[in-house]
């Protein structure tokens, strides 16, 4: 019966400081993995304040390592002069071969790395969670929106018989 006890992970997830909710309209995911970020001492304490923003950035291999580029972390105010630049290239923190699963698939037409959401873990390392994704087409954007209108209305009309 002990062994029924279920141990909490590092790998749980917290609530997100940054969502790129813009990714979710313009792109299907293939695959999604999970990233550490290399930061300075004033991004964490800014991103533990203030929300990041994800919107408009992506993530780029480059001499065989990752790099979020585009990604704003304000400046923290406390820091001084010994402030960070808030849209300066982060490494990130990849296992080799997702590194190099991530590469191959990168290299075929039509893929790319988009950052979803940034968030803290439980051992309070700040992550990354990377999505391999393919643009939408136009039709495509309208048909899962009125997908997601029907679910919505569906929803809606069976609540009033769940009473």
């Amino acid at each position: 019966m002990a062994d029924m006890v279920k141990k909490d992970s590092d790998k749980e997830k917290q609530a997100p400081v940054a969502v790129n909710k813009k990714a979710y309209h313009d792109f299907e995911f293939v695959d999604k993995y999970e990233a550490g970020i290399e930061l300075r001492g004033s991004e964490v304490k800014s991103l533990r304040a203030a929300p990041a923003d994800l919107t408009g950035s992506y993530a780029r291999m480059q001499d065989k390592e990752c790099w979020l580029v585009g990604a704003k972390i304000a400046p923290y105010l406390q820091a001084g002069n010994m402030n960070h630049d808030p849209t300066r290239k982060r490494k990130l923190l990849l296992h080799k071969a997702e590194l190099h699963r991530i590469w191959t698939k990168l290299e075929q037409r039509g893929f790319t790395l988009v950052p979803l959401r940034m968030y803290f873990s439980k051992r309070g390392l700040a992550k990354v969670e990377l999505a391999l994704a393919q643009g939408k087409r136009q039709y495509d954007k309208r048909k899962s929106i009125t997908e997601r209108a029907q679910k919505r209305d569906l929803d809606r009309n069976m609540k009033k018989y769940r009473r």
